[in-house]
């Protein structure tokens, strides 16, 4: 979807300051809000759980820190997955009638769920692209989660490496299962995204799915 999310390319947003020995987290909230989201019984879709963050309207977005975003998006999943009531994240405190759930975590299985490595690969269709072709990356505009930035439709790459077959996110997100697609690392050029003034040594790269790209 296009929102105030997708600021790649943006002007106006002020100076990259990157701050120096920044810590993991500036308060404690924040390491807690983190837990919760590794142990959330909805951590199981991170398409969707990016999506939903993608939903805050564009003013509190832009409000919000990292973390309150994190934190703003598991509330709303919780409770669109039936987990929690608006009125017992409202309180802070459960329903006594209702049912008792299992965690999704026990105490001894934090250090596995944070040191284990997951995988999006699949089997899935035939790769149309190889290394070295030249792709264009589609203008689309689309309603629903998507990991086309919008500073590189209608750009033209050319493909650097195959990653494989990946859960697609833009059909994962939104219940729509693995769906794999070939995922694909493309180059562009700096002068190709920015125009003429831009430095003819710079390039970035991205990893593209191939839904996202049609043969240049």
């Amino acid at each position: 979807m296009n929102g105030v999310h997708d600021m790649g390319g943006m002007h106006g947003l002020g100076p990259i300051d990157p701050e120096v020995d920044e810590p993991v987290f500036h308060a404690d909230w924040e390491r807690r809000v983190f837990a919760m989201n590794i142990a959330s019984p909805t951590r199981g879709n991170i398409d969707e759980g990016r999506h939903q963050r993608e939903l805050i309207p564009g003013p509190e977005y832009l409000r919000m820190s990292y973390y309150e975003k994190w934190f703003a998006g598991v509330c709303a999943l919780l409770v669109k997955h039936g987990i929690v009531t608006p009125e017992e994240l409202a309180s802070g405190r459960a329903d006594p009638a209702a049912p008792k759930a299992t965690p999704r975590l026990g105490p001894g299985d934090v250090t596995a769920a944070l040191s284990h490595q997951g995988s999006y690969l699949r089997e899935g269709p035939r790769a149309q692209f190889k290394p070295g072709d030249r792709v264009r990356a589609r203008n689309l505009n689309p309603t629903g989660h998507t990991r086309l930035p919008r500073y590189v439709r209608g750009r033209t790459g050319v493909v650097e490496r195959l990653h494989g077959v990946q859960v697609f996110p833009d059909s994962h997100a939104h219940g729509g299962g693995d769906d794999a697609r070939p995922l694909y690392l493309v180059r562009f050029t700096a002068r190709e995204l920015w125009g003429p003034d831009a430095s003819p040594r710079d390039s970035v790269s991205l990893d593209l799915w191939e839904p996202y790209l049609e043969r240049a």
